[in-house]
């Protein structure tokens, strides 16, 4: 399963490439998912009701998985880790990092740089995503 980050999200619902054709191939692999943390990041930017309404259309195809109590404790563990390295994370981050790894799920996301320092968190490429 591949979980999409919000930065990704919002650059597909903008159409924005290679993300909108990598989404618009993929949806269909019903492989596709986002985090409980993720759709309220995009929920929450909404500038409008009608903007929403199109985010809620736009969300409904995808798998939402939840930052329950296995995935706070992965996050806290990641999160006390890279605190030690001096090295934190938003909570948001690790929060979705948790669920990614509680779910043996790969990360898309632009952010790289944060997301790579976890370890055993698998993130994707739109160029080679795995299979």
């Amino acid at each position: 399963m591949i979980v999409i980050d919000t930065d990704v999200l919002v650059d597909i619902l903008a159409g924005r490439e290679p993300w909108a054709g990598w989404f618009r191939r993929e949806l269909p692999s019903r492989r596709l998912a986002t985090t409980a943390i993720n759709r309220f990041e995009l929920l929450a930017g909404a500038r409008s009701e009608e903007e929403a309404s199109r985010f809620h259309s736009f969300l409904q195809p995808l798998a939402v998985l939840s930052f329950d109590r296995e995935a706070a404790d992965r996050a806290g563990k990641e999160g006390l880790k890279l605190r030690e390295q001096a090295e934190p994370l938003p909570t948001a981050d690790l929060a979705i990092a948790g669920i990614c790894l509680d779910f043996e799920a790969s990360l898309l996301t632009r952010n790289r740089r944060h997301f790579a320092r976890i370890e055993g968190l698998r993130l994707e490429t739109v160029e080679s995503p795995s299979r």
